[in-house]
């Protein structure tokens, strides 16, 4: 038997206790509502997690939470159409919502991040404290494209990847036709020497530098690049979003099955 969808919004009560019997995982999307330069809309960073989250859970079987489209996106502030929450207020909701699942039987929650690294200090300090205060027996798991994707991106962009750039664009043009404006692609990018001083990569899937976190607010941010894009969207193609998208919801589909069989300590409770 299988469920009229993969969306816990769309099923009865009834049709998710059922399912519970069959299977216990649960996977999160998380977003963030944010520019994505002139040519990706506001909502690209939570299209990705909600489609990598529905592509996964529909070869899987999971079941998938409603999708969060709100992330820590502060340094995007000055941008008009952009909504931030603090970390602090996502770290709570992911805790409220991981905490309700598992209070339901679902011992396996995956938590996938489509706002490339700005959301993970919040998730993890918060599946983390969540897992070692409360949750022993939840087996939990971040994931996020900008490890999932770590061996195939080099194979598939053209040029460095960075926030609004062609791989991210792609993905969402593939998947979610209409949400990248064609006709608006830029070249237009950040000086990264110039603004962080060697200490920040200009590619997330390329060599990172010996470097640092260097902190900017969203003010600074539109005067260092006025279009918001940090990396070239010329090359946004449907064929790279699929082969990247593909990639990545393969990767989670091998983790869905890991965590279904998993035997080894972890998310076991102490005799």
């Amino acid at each position: 038997m299988s469920e009229p969808s993969v969306w816990m919004q769309d099923l009865t009560w009834p049709e998710v206790e059922a399912h519970l019997e069959r299977d216990q995982v649960a996977i999160v999307p998380i977003g963030s509502t944010e520019q994505h330069g002139p040519a990706g809309v506001l909502g690209v960073d939570a299209y990705v997690a909600i489609t990598l989250a529905e592509d996964a859970a529909k070869q899987t079987g999971a079941l998938v939470a409603p999708p969060v489209w709100y992330g820590d996106s502060s340094h995007h502030g000055a941008f008009p159409g952009t909504l931030t929450i603090r970390p602090g207020t996502l770290s709570m909701l992911v805790t409220d919502i991981c905490s309700s699942l598992a209070r339901h039987g679902f011992d396996k929650i995956i938590v996938i991040n489509g706002h490339k690294g700005s959301n993970l200090p919040a998730l993890t300090t918060a599946v983390r404290e969540l897992h070692d205060r409360e949750l022993p027996g939840v087996l939990f798991a971040v994931a996020d494209p900008l490890h999932l994707a770590r061996s195939a991106a080099p194979t598939i962009k053209e040029t460095r990847e960075h926030h609004a750039g062609e791989l991210e664009l792609s993905q969402v043009h593939y998947r979610v036709p209409g949400s990248v404006r064609m006709d608006q692609l830029t070249d237009a990018g950040v000086d990264f020497q110039q603004v962080f001083g060697g200490f920040v990569g200009d590619d997330l899937f390329g060599p990172a530098p010996d470097g640092a976190d260097i902190i900017f607010s969203g003010e600074e941010e539109r005067r260092f690049t006025p279009t918001g894009s940090f990396s070239s969207s010329l090359g946004v193609t449907e064929a790279k979003g699929k082969a990247y998208h593909d990639h990545t919801v393969g990767r989670l589909v091998e983790l869905v099955e890991w965590m279904r069989t998993y035997q080894g300590p972890i998310g076991k409770r102490a005799e």
